[in-house]
């Protein structure tokens, strides 16, 4: 017996009475002390689990025993689930199934007995059952049939509780397809309540893809069909290698660790991977931060690999029960060549030689499923023989002229492309084949702007870029779609995305670095010089246009020529395009919304317009404002406005207006002005496809942006652009384009703007709106620095402020506050917002329309950094 479960035995054998309570609480705290203690010295943590669930035994028993024997005489007591398996960690759930003759009329001794265990802290589960309740309960539901096929008796008759075994054997109960089918879509569904995939941000230890239920799927299916109470003997049926239990078993131990851990760490049963959690996590197992990479990224990516090779395993286990239950196996094989045959809809090897024989046919088999898509998958015993080849993929087979034309005939594929490039990842082929790319493989990023591991976010980039390259989803980005349709070669654009963050984690520039790697590759497989260029290329700009976009005036034409002079060509701007909108795509699902949309779309319509025209043959300001100018007329007549109507509110706007405006929204205002005079304040909402927009018409006072902002960030509405325009009259034209969140508060937004414009119009109203929302629980985690950065003037005379800071509920407003206080007037705000990091970037003047000096930008950047960290 283990000594902790010693120790409780020998704590609770003096104790009686009054006694009880304080002292069986007072052994479950020692009894989580010393576990934790062993933890933290490297016990095995077999051992650990097993060593708390007996002594759980001695608690859950010594409770059972104050019950009077009479009545004990005539129940037993039963560990199911996990707890009957003989494995708990810290928190666990101890669940028991009281096995009775016939239902107690009056069931106060059983109430007693899990009051007095649930008084002393212990999370007890329970059911009061007779067998034949067993044997109802078990056939109507395969979960509790699962339950108590892992049945372990405590206390109590044998006789009886042998009979619950014999009236739930599954076999008696369950034909072998009906269990097997039910396994099969509980697992699904439950992977369908974590998105399908293992490597989220915060993934959960126990019921995610990859997780300790997965284990446990298996080991439930092997019992049921073979009553095979442990995974070793499924080597002796032939269902596992030796190497293929290691991985299970090695999986289960870090898993269990992990859990163990957060046991610990929370003081609660608690299986998720939380931001607050990891940092701590990784310290307790003993991780250490190296130079490029920190000790929780590094736990993680040990995490996201196991769970990836479990999932493999799961996969394939699933797959060799299906033919063993549900398949014929005498079903005639259809050959497809001399190396593979179809089998019961599944890819086989012709020999248990073929990848020794001929070293390709690793790269033959996914080219093999995308011309025929009628194959439902690889076989089981093939996926294990493919693993137990892939030593044979070192340089000689990475350097092969046929291996090559392979996997450019896989990733040039009219179908099946994505699908292909995950299984060759699932199957480890794609780390190998590409060793940059086995480094990324489970690679996190300790940040809330990356949802998936770097390889997952890379696949999906591809899988976007194969979206808008089919035309059945056309309708999700039509412009897109016709820009990557009109690619003459598709396949560079996938390859650009395949490397675009290859060179993650390695330290430096990993643009530049991936750049570098992704040449190299090309060229080795023979791709022209100027096609490696390109993809190259594509790789170390990925993030230029969506950071232009995002953080630029593109009413400025100075910014889209010098933009315009990076990218030289049409052809390069096309691939940027696609590639940063699958990019954004596929980094984070909430980063994507039809204002980002619409600014990297008017980029590449300026940029294409800019080519089209030459870059030795620039447009200047006044050129773009005689334009909008004359677009904005047309925009104007088609809302109703006439002529006569306009020339009053056009003769308040400045130059300034037309530059920074689109014509449409200059129609709009006007007409909202016509509506309202141009004597007072007033406000207008434009709820359109593209994006929510607030315009404000106020006499111009500083504190606009900090209150708008302020009310905006307290209803959880995001601002993501921002332009403040003064008129000659001494009002402000101010509009907000806001988050999506907008749409479902409008009856809230209008009225604060309500409240507002009422302050704007009053001198001695001193309404100020005040944030009170909490920041999230995961931005809570991270402590970032703050970082004020200022550049000269730009082309509009303003003064550009960049700054990167933790992002927080009011940050804007206390920015708009300190620039209010530093008679600062706001242009322009780009709002971008990285996961738990503000970079945002403010376009500034003094009072009277100047570029801020340096002392004046001195003084500003030392208000901002103590208000922000106040």
């Amino acid at each position: 017996m283990d000594p902790a479960a010693i120790a409780v035995r020998d704590s609770l054998s003096d104790v009686t009475g009054t006694d009880t309570l304080s002292a069986t609480k007072l052994c479950i705290r020692e009894l989580g002390a010393q576990l934790e203690t062993r933890f933290r010295a490297g016990d095995d943590i077999d051992v650990l689990v097993r060593a708390r669930a007996a002594a759980i035994d001695e608690l859950v028993c010594h409770a059972w025993q104050q019950i009077d024997a009479i009545t004990r005489k005539r129940a037993s007591l039963v560990a199911v689930g996990g707890y009957g398996r003989g494995e708990l960690h810290p928190f666990s759930d101890i669940d028991v199934t009281i096995l009775v003759d016939e239902r107690p009329e009056q069931a106060d001794w059983v109430s007693g007995f899990l009051t007095a265990l649930w008084d002393c802290g212990l999370e007890i589960g329970h059911s009061v059952r007779t067998v034949d309740d067993c044997r109802t309960e078990a056939t109507a539901d395969v979960t509790v049939l699962t339950t108590l096929m892992e049945s372990r008796l405590l206390d109590g008759g044998r006789k009886r509780f042998d009979a619950m075994l014999a009236a739930i054997e599954p076999t008696q109960l369950w034909d072998p397809k009906a269990f097997f089918e039910a396994k099969s879509t509980e697992q699904r569904l439950r992977h369908a309540r974590y998105d399908d995939s293992g490597y989220n941000l915060e993934p959960n230890v126990k019921g995610s893809p990859g997780g300790l239920r997965d284990i446990q799927m298996v080991s439930w299916i092997a019992h049921r069909q073979f009553g095979s109470s442990r995974l070793s003997e499924l080597v002796g049926h032939g269902f596992l290698t030796p190497g293929q239990l290691q991985i299970l078993e090695d999986g289960r131990r870090f898993l269990w660790r992990v859990r163990f851990a957060l046991h610990c760490i929370t003081g609660r049963g608690e299986n998720r991977l939380l931001f607050d959690h990891q940092k701590q996590l990784a310290e307790l197992m003993g991780y250490e931060d190296a130079r490029y990479t920190l000790a929780v990224e590094q736990m993680m990516q040990r995490y996201y690999r196991t769970v990836r090779e479990l999932s493999r395993v799961n996969e394939m286990l699933l797959q060799l029960f299906e033919e063993a239950i549900l398949l014929d196996p005498e079903t005639p094989a259809v050959p497809i060549n001399s190396r593979f045959k179809v089998r019961n809809g599944y890819l086989q090897t012709t020999s248990d030689s073929v990848f020794s024989d001929e070293p390709s046919a690793l790269l033959e088999v996914f080219d093999l499923l995308q011309q025929h898509n009628d194959i439902r998958g690889v076989s089981a015993w093939t996926i294990g023989l493919l693993r137990r080849h892939l030593y044979l993929i070192d340089d000689e087979f990475r350097n092969s002229p046929k291996n090559h034309r392979l996997f450019l005939k896989i990733i040039s594929a009219n179908k099946g492309v994505t699908h292909e490039l995950r299984r060759m990842n699932r199957y480890g082929v794609l780390g190998l084949y590409i060793p940059a790319f086995g480094r990324i493989v489970g690679r996190m990023q300790f940040d809330l702007f990356h949802t998936y591991t770097v390889d997952e976010h890379t696949l999906m980039v591809v899988s976007y870029l194969r979206k808008l390259a089919l035309s059945e989803f056309d309708h999700e980005l039509p412009a897109v779609a016709r820009v990557m349709q009109s690619l003459e070669q598709p396949e560079l654009a996938y390859l650009s995305g395949l490397f675009h963050d290859i060179a993650k984690g390695r330290g430096g520039d990993h643009s530049k670095l991936g750049a570098v790697d992704a040449e190299a590759f090309c060229l080795e497989h023979g791709l022209e010089a100027t096609d490696a260029a390109l993809v190259a290329w594509l790789v170390r700009h990925h993030l230029l246009l969506s950071m232009t976009a995002q953080k630029k005036d593109l009413s400025d034409p100075d910014v889209i020529q010098k933009f315009a002079r990076i990218v030289k060509t049409k052809t390069r701007l096309d691939h940027l395009y696609v590639l940063t909108v699958a990019d954004v795509r596929g980094t984070n699902p909430r980063l994507w919304n039809a204002w980002k949309a619409s600014l990297f779309s008017e980029l590449y319509r300026l940029t294409a317009t800019a080519l089209e025209r030459g870059l030795d043959d620039p447009a200047d300001s006044d050129e773009m404002i005689d334009a909008t100018r004359q677009h904005a007329i047309k925009a104007t007549s088609r809302t109703g406005v006439n002529d006569t109507a306009r020339d009053p509110v056009w003769s308040i706007l400045t130059d300034e207006h037309f530059l920074r405006y689109r014509p449409e929204e200059i129609a709009w205002q006007t007409r909202v002005l016509h509506q309202y005079g141009l004597d007072g304040a007033c406000y207008d909402i434009d709820v359109s496809a593209k994006a929510v927009a607030i315009f404000l018409y106020t006499p111009r006072r500083y504190r606009t942006f900090a209150d708008t902002t302020a009310f905006l960030d307290d209803l959880g509405i995001g601002v993501q652009d921002a332009r403040i325009v003064a008129a000659t009259n001494g009002y402000s034209f101010d509009t907000y384009v806001v988050s999506e969140a907008a749409r479902e508060r409008l009856p809230d937004i209008r009225e604060r703007l309500d409240r507002l414009i009422r302050t704007a119009m009053d001198p001695n109203a001193d309404w100020q709106p005040t944030v009170n929302r909490r920041r999230s629980r995961r931005a809570r985690v991270f402590d970032t620095a703050i970082d004020v950065r200022f550049s000269g003037a730009d082309e509009g005379g303003r003064t550009v402020l960049e700054l990167d800071c933790g992002d927080h509920p009011g940050l804007l407003s206390s920015v708009g506050e300190v620039f209010a206080e530093n008679n600062v007037n706001i242009s322009m705000a780009k709002i971008v917002t990285i996961g738990e990091k503000a970079e945002d970037v403010f376009y500034l003047t003094d009072l009277d329309d100047e570029p801020l000096d340096d002392d004046h930008c001195e003084r500003l950047r030392e208000r901002l950094i103590d208000r922000l960290t106040s």
